[in-house]
C-alpha cells in the first residue's frame, strides 16, 4: 500500500500494483533527461500541460525506478488517461504534504 507521506502513488503496471516514489536522485536524473533547468520549471511543464508522452513516460519511470524503454513496453491498468492521472498524483505527493482526513 502507497503512503502519501513518503510521496507514494500506486500504479498497475502489466497487471500488478506497483508503487512509484520519486527520491533526490530520480528528480535529478529526470531533471537532467527532460533538459529542465530546475525542479520548478519541471513542475510547471507539468501543471501547465507543456508535457510531452515521452515527458510523461519519463516521469512514471523515475518514479518507478524503471527505465523509460522498460515503461513503453509496458502493460498501464487504465491506459494513458490513467497513467498521466497518476503522474499529476505522484508530482503534487512528492511537493506537496498530503491532506489529512477531517
Amino acid at each position: 500500500m502507497e503512503n502519501p507521506y513518503r510521496g507514494e502513488v500506486a500504479l498497475t503496471v502489466n497487471g500488478e500494483r506497483r508503487i512509484m516514489r520519486l527520491s533526490l536522485g530520480r528528480l535529478a536524473a529526470l531533471e537532467a533527461r527532460l533538459e529542465a533547468g530546475s525542479l520548478l520549471e519541471l513542475v510547471a511543464r507539468f501543471e501547465d500541460g507543456r508535457f510531452s508522452t515521452a515527458d510523461l513516460v519519463a516521469l512514471i519511470a523515475a518514479g518507478l525506478g524503471a527505465s523509460p524503454e522498460e515503461v513503453l513496453e509496458a502493460e498501464i491498468g487504465g491506459g494513458p488517461v490513467a497513467a498521466a492521472r497518476s503522474a499529476a498524483a505522484l508530482l503534487k505527493a512528492t511537493f506537496m504534504p498530503p491532506e489529512d482526513e477531517p
